[in-house]
């Protein structure tokens, strides 16, 4: 950290990725693959670090959301399998051959087109087929009517001579959600039709060495009937998200910043933006030096806590673009330059997200690219990584 201006910035703990990892595989079994989801930079971790911790520990594969994210890996030299979980449009098959990246199908249409360009550019492009058993997103359709119909689109598509059909997948739509009985019903039946459509595929000839479809609530919820070949486990790989407490994961981000003033305000007084917060008492307020430029969502102005000094306090009046303010009246203890933790393991970014009304996804995804990432192992500083001059 000394090298590092200590104004705001995330550490990522990788050896609390590692336990997660190591946890999850326990979970499903050691014959199942565990896919690393490093999309959106591995929720705003640090794709790069998390993937090379990733292949240091024996991960299946890394999915990300498109060529971009794939490429990066690949020029950084990540050499492990690689899906694209998005579309990618036909005229980059060239790229996804040079970089040996699988690309996900998602209808016959994009199949056949792939298939051309492989063709022209004479190599064999490794596919995925995506099958949409209730999230109406991407796949080809095999519910109720259409059944037959995707049935015979996935033959076709994994006939073409210059596609290689590895793997066959969905995405559950509420597998995080075991409280609701609607929601686990309607998780098996995503199941149901994922497996009647692979024994339909089987029964005119067609396996796949790769069955995935268990994400996040899949792996925390039905570990052992959804787990297949290969698992895709998203936000509870990072120590967030439901169930992640109950497994024992450990948050694996932690978004930090330190106290740059203090003032005596008197009661009666307001402070922020909006004068949102009035002082009930004379109030030993601290400056923050983060904001909504860094990603902490204006939303939760004066509604949630931080940690420093021991203790969680509460953040006071409106969060501003670069500054907010934080309580310290209760924490004499509590000076000038000290550490204060906006999420991590003393106050889980979960409860935040509950308090904004959303998911812990949005706000590590969040944390701005002006926050540089302190990769740890062992509690020793192993990288640093600042986007923004990239």
């Amino acid at each position: 950290m000394e090298q590092m201006l200590r104004r705001t910035w995330a550490e990522i703990d990788l050896d609390a990725l590692t336990h997660n990892f190591k946890t999850l595989q326990s979970r499903v079994g050691e014959k199942t693959k565990l896919v690393g989801v490093v999309k959106a930079d591995a929720y705003g971790h640090g794709a790069l670090s998390v993937s090379r911790t990733l292949e240091e520990l024996g991960a299946g594969y890394l999915a990300v959301s498109n060529l971009d994210e794939a490429r990066e890996l690949r020029t950084a030299g990540i050499s492990m399998p690689i899906l694209i979980l998005g579309h990618t449009p036909e005229q980059y098959v060239p790229q996804l051959l040079e970089y040996d990246i699988t690309q996900a199908v998602t209808c016959e249409a994009k199949a056949l087109a792939y298939n051309e360009m492989a063709k022209a550019c004479g190599g064999k492009l490794r596919i995925h087929i995506k099958a949409d058993t209730g999230m109406s997103r991407l796949g080809f359709l095999c519910a109720g009517k259409h059944f037959q119909s995707g049935v015979e689109g996935i033959l076709r598509s994994c006939d073409l001579p210059w596609l290689e059909a590895e793997g066959i997948f969905t995405h559950f739509a509420v597998s995080d959600e075991p409280e609701r009985a609607e929601s686990v019903a309607y998780t098996r039946q995503q199941f149901t039709l994922f497996m009647d459509l692979i024994r339909a595929l089987e029964a005119r000839g067609r396996t796949f060495p790769l069955r995935h479809c268990a994400n996040s609530g899949a792996v925390v919820n039905y570990p052992e009937e959804m787990a297949l070949d290969m698992v895709r486990p998203g936000i509870i790989l990072y120590g967030c998200g439901a169930g992640a407490e109950e497994l024992g994961l450990k948050p694996v981000m932690s978004l930090k910043t330190t106290v740059s003033t203090i003032k005596i305000l008197d009661q009666g007084w307001t402070v922020s933006y909006g004068r949102m917060y009035e002082m009930p008492r004379d109030t030993r307020m601290g400056v923050l030096p983060i904001g909504y430029a860094d990603g902490l969502f204006r939303i939760l102005s004066n509604r949630c806590s931080f940690y420093a000094g021991g203790v969680l306090l509460p953040q006071r009046g409106r969060i501003c673009m670069d500054m907010c303010m934080l309580d310290l009246t209760d924490a004499s203890w509590v000076d000038v330059g000290d550490e204060v933790e906006i999420f991590g393991p003393h106050n889980r970014v979960d409860k935040l997200a509950d308090l904004a009304g959303t998911i812990s996804y949005e706000l590590t995804c969040a944390v701005s690219k002006r926050v540089p990432r302190v990769f740890l192992k062992k509690k020793k500083v192993v990288g640093r990584e600042l986007r923004m001059y990239l």
